[in-house]
Formats: C-alpha cells, sequence, structure tokens
C-alpha cells in the first residue's frame, strides 16, 4: 500500500485541512527516500490502492452450470495451490469483480437467488482480512450478467459493458467508502460483453469483448477523476472475449479468451503511449472464461475452460520480462467466468 498526496491538498480546495493553502513538501536531509510532508497532518492524505496487490490474490463465484459461491485465494508471495475463503452469500457467475484496500466487490452477474437471465444488479462486498460471508452492500444503476473484468480506483469500482436481454456499453461507478448505489457515469465506445478490465492511476481501461456477435480487439480508457465516455486507443494483436485482464503500473495485460477459436496469447500495451498491444507470450492451453488478478510484480490468471473442459490452473506472468505463463498452482475447484480481485 502507498500514499500520495490529494489533489484538494495540492491546490487548496475544500477539504484540504490547509485553510486553501495548499502544502508544501520536502525530502528527509537525513533518512534518503522518506518523505516528510509540511503543513498536513499524514491522516489527511489520501489512500491510494497500488497498482497491484502485495500479498494475495482472489477469485469468486464462477461456473455457469452451478453459479459458485466459493471464493478463493492465493498467495502474491510464494507459489502454491489456492486455499478456501469464505462464501459469496449468493452463488455468481460471470460478474465483474473489483478491489478496495480491503474488500473484494462482486457486481451483476448470475445468481443463484435474486436474479434472472435478465441478469443482477447486486453488488455483494468480502473481506479480505477475514473469512466471512459476503454481504449485499448496494446496487448497480443497470442489472448486467456476462460483464466480467471490472476496473478499481482508490476510491471507486467500475462495471463496464454487458447484457441483459440485449447487450449494452454502460460504464457503472460505485464508491468504496459509502457503498450507495451505482450510478451510470458514461458509455462504452459500443455495447460489449465479457470484455476485460485493467486498471492505471489514472484510468479504467477495457480490452476485447463482443457485441453483436462480433470479437473485439479494441482498447478504450475512460477517467477516472472525471465521468464520461471511453475514447478508443489502441488495438491488441488478436479479437477476443472472455479473456482475463490484469494491470501493472506501467501496462495493461490481456490474456486468452476466445474469437473464432479460443487463445493462449498474452497481450501487453502501455498505459501511457497508445500504441498497439505485443504479443509477450502463451497460456500453457488455450482457455477463456479466464479470470486476472495483479501483484505488483506479475499477472495471474486463473481457472478457464479448455476442451470443454473446466480448469483449476493458478498461472503468472512477469511484468518485468516479456515470456510466458508459469504454472504456479491450482485453485480449490475447477471453474471459470470468476471475478478477480488482489491487496
Amino acid at each position: 500500500m502507498s500514499r500520495k498526496i490529494s489533489r484538494s491538498l495540492i491546490n487548496g480546495r475544500t477539504g484540504a485541512g490547509t485553510a486553501g493553502q495548499g502544502i508544501k513538501v520536502e525530502w528527509d536531509s537525513t533518512n534518503d527516500g522518506e518523505l516528510h510532508w509540511m503543513d498536513v497532518d499524514e491522516s489527511s492524505l489520501e489512500y491510494v490502492a497500488p497498482y497491484g496487490g502485495t500479498s494475495y490474490g482472489f477469485v469468486a463465484g464462477g461456473d455457469p452450470s452451478s453459479n459458485s459461491t466459493v471464493v478463493n485465494r492465493f498467495s502474491f508471495t510464494s507459489d502454491g495451490n489456492a486455499g478456501d475463503w469464505g462464501d459469496l452469500a449468493l452463488g455468481n457467475n460471470q460478474g465483474s469483480g473489483q478491489s478496495s484496500a480491503t474488500h473484494g466487490y462482486n457486481s451483476g452477474g448470475w445468481l443463484t437467488s435474486g436474479g434472472s437471465t435478465a441478469g443482477s444488479n447486486v453488488i455483494q462486498k468480502f473481506s479480505f482480512s477475514t473469512t466471512n460471508t459476503s454481504s449485499d452492500v448496494a446496487d448497480l444503476a443497470h442489472s448486467v450478467y456476462v460483464v466480467c473484468g471490472g476496473q478499481s480506483s482508490s476510491d471507486n469500482g467500475y462495471v463496464c459493458g454487458g447484457r441483459t436481454s440485449t447487450e449494452h456499453d454502460y460504464i457503472q461507478k460505485f464508491n468504496f467508502a459509502t457503498e450507495a448505489n451505482a450510478t451510470d457515469i458514461g458509455n462504452l465506445i459500443g455495447i460489449a460483453q465479457k470484455t476485460a478490465g485493467h486498471s492505471s492511476s489514472t484510468h479504467g481501461w477495457v480490452s476485447g469483448g463482443v457485441g453483436g456477435g462480433v470479437y473485439s480487439d479494441v482498447i478504450q480508457k475512460f477517467s477516472f477523476s472525471s465521468d464520461g465516455d471511453a475514447t478508443d486507443i489502441a488495438n491488441l494483436t488478436y479479437t477476443t472475449h472472455a479473456c482475463a485482464g490484469m494491470s501493472s503500473s506501467d501496462n495493461g495485460y490481456t490474456a486468452g479468451g476466445a474469437g473464432s477459436a479460443r487463445r493462449t496469447n498474452i497481450n501487453k500495451f502501455s498505459f501511457s503511449s497508445g500504441s498497439n498491444a505485443t504479443n509477450i507470450g502463451s497460456l500453457s492451453s488455450a482457455r477463456d472464461a479466464v479470470t486476472g488478478s495483479s501483484s505488483t510484480t506479475y499477472g495471474y490468471i486463473s481457472g478457464g475452460e479448455d476442451s470443454g473442459w473446466w480448469r483449476n490452473y493458478i498461472e503468472k506472468v512477469n511484468f518485468s520480462s516479456d515470456g510466458s505463463a508459469t504454472d504456479v498452482g491450482d485453485l480449490t475447484v475447477s471453474t471459470g467466468n470468476m471475478s478477480g480481485h488482489q491487496v
């Protein structure tokens, strides 16, 4: 975890706690690398979640045949199998995942109760520190399923696209602190479902997906600081949907999925350059319905389906050197279409 100076503190806007004067920053002269904040109590600094987690990855729900309640946790610090980590209150698959500093959020999707073939509006959360069953905390503005990858800023979770009886281009936002219902804040560049989700420090990113029966290679982004529509930025090297999305501090990663056939591709694209993605490696098998989680150093790809079978694989790809994924462990169940999280 890390901290940054909030914009309100820098600009002296309401709530800064500095009488509208902003703050001064200086480096400690005796302990190189330690920042000291002047004229403001550190408790007023804004929490910022890291680009990826430092401790654990989580996957929740999944398996369209049974709408699973299972939440799995696996370590980022040592390779190995996942362990069971509590349950969702409502079994879910094809929902999207978001992560605050303390909780994972599972949004939309198909539910074992309270939902229908038209999708769900339920936002449920589970704790990263205890194994209690998740709780229903709020509702989306629009019921959706097959939304898959989600996005997270330090303050809000985002749910993009999906479908009910028709496909949608919604961008929905909900606040982690208030747990108020989500609001519709903009639109994707077109209807899309089963997209990969990525998060940089300033934007939510969406890659791949399918809309109107057409598989997509589009990479698009929307701002975390101001509500509005997404913009078309670049392209993947392949068309895909039901793919895994991961994020380092500098790049987004899209893995697997399917277009006309299931794919092994791992693509990387820059958050800053706006250039098209490059193919950097492969999964161990061609799979769709895979889920992504991100540490600060690796992207993790979990589960999925290949050759008609659900898999329990946990694979990881190195953010510092391009290459193929390596198998590092197994989930407790063979499944796909889960929501992915990290802390």
